[in-house]
């Protein structure tokens, strides 16, 4: 992977069809939970809680998915696995895409 993923909401659309209440709801909800677990995601690994990463890791990666980005689900899918290890060493490459999530969201 060398180049970033970009977010999109075709997932979205396709699940909410013509629902337009529905997609801004989905929307709402992934504002609202985003940063809560990157911030947790961040505190874990910041406290070497690695097992605790891994879960938030597990939570983030599904968001991955709605937001049509294959490429960061694998890699998160693999990261959740090397840290149920004690082995963070992909973290940079994680929060360059928590990033990319961020300012994606601030912008729909």
């Amino acid at each position: 992977m060398s180049m970033l993923e970009k977010p999109n909401l075709f997932y979205v659309q396709e699940l909410a069809g013509d629902d337009l209440a529905f997609e801004n709801k989905f929307i709402g909800i992934l504002k609202d939970e985003f940063p809560l677990e990157q911030q947790e995601y961040v505190n874990c690994i910041e406290k070497s809680q690695l097992i605790d990463a891994a879960q938030i890791v597990h939570k983030l990666k599904h968001k991955f998915n709605i937001l049509s980005m294959t490429e960061s689900y694998t890699f998160a899918v693999a990261y959740e696995e090397e840290l149920k290890k004690s082995r963070p060493q992909k973290d940079k490459r994680f929060r360059e895409i928590l990033n990319t999530i961020e300012d994606y969201l601030k912008t729909i």
